[in-house]
């Protein structure tokens, strides 16, 4: 019988995941190898065949993270020059993405939240939380510029109304994941929308 070929960026995937549930369930600071090696199913000398250290694995969670979000977030960019239909909701849908609306978009809320927390006392961590921290000041300098430009918003200063819109984007969130019987998605949505309103 020939022995079995891995996809090692299958398995490297499929350990990121592992990590995701792991600090979803317990925080970052249960994500050892071994506790991932057991989400994962599998040994522990298959996590150090693919990650070289613990701050290994979880640099390339956190790099996993980002791309997932991108990925899903730049399907809806390419809506917003949309000039069909009501023009604000391309703008909404867009920032709705990185809201913790469904339990997908909470599940990665938890992990940007606890990974940008371990960031302020882990180093290594740190560029990758710039990473997130300057992705969602462009993603609301991009939709607001648009949002601009087909008369959704009035004359603003796009850059500082991308900074205050991302900064209600992170406070609700926080809001979300820390009290979501009080931050609901429906508030949530609701209080975005009214945000939006007030710049036109």
């Amino acid at each position: 019988m020939s022995p079995r070929v891995v996809d090692p960026a299958a398995r490297r995937q499929a350990v990121a995941e592992a990590v995701f549930r792991v600090v979803v369930r317990d925080g970052v600071e249960q994500a050892s190898l071994r506790n991932v090696a057991v989400e994962a199913g599998l040994a522990i000398g298959s996590i150090r065949h693919y990650f070289d250290s613990h701050d290994d694995m979880i640099i390339f969670a956190v790099e996993a993270l980002i791309h997932s979000i991108d990925e899903r977030v730049m399907a809806h960019v390419r809506t917003l020059g949309d000039r069909t239909g009501d023009l604000r909701r391309p703008g909404e849908r867009v920032l709705s993405e990185v809201l913790p609306l469904d339990e997908r978009r909470r599940d990665e809320a938890v992990l940007w939240l606890a990974f940008a927390t371990a960031a302020r006392t882990r180093p290594s961590l740190r560029p990758h939380a710039e990473r997130l921290y300057d992705g969602l000041r462009q993603l609301c300098h991009r939709a607001l510029t648009v949002m601009s430009e087909n008369g959704t918003v009035g004359a603003v200063d796009v850059q500082l109304e991308a900074e205050r819109l991302a900064s209600l984007l992170n406070g609700l969130t926080v809001d979300g994941v820390l009290h979501p019987d009080r931050m609901t998605p429906e508030l949530t949505v609701s209080l975005l929308r009214k945000h939006l309103d007030s710049l036109r």
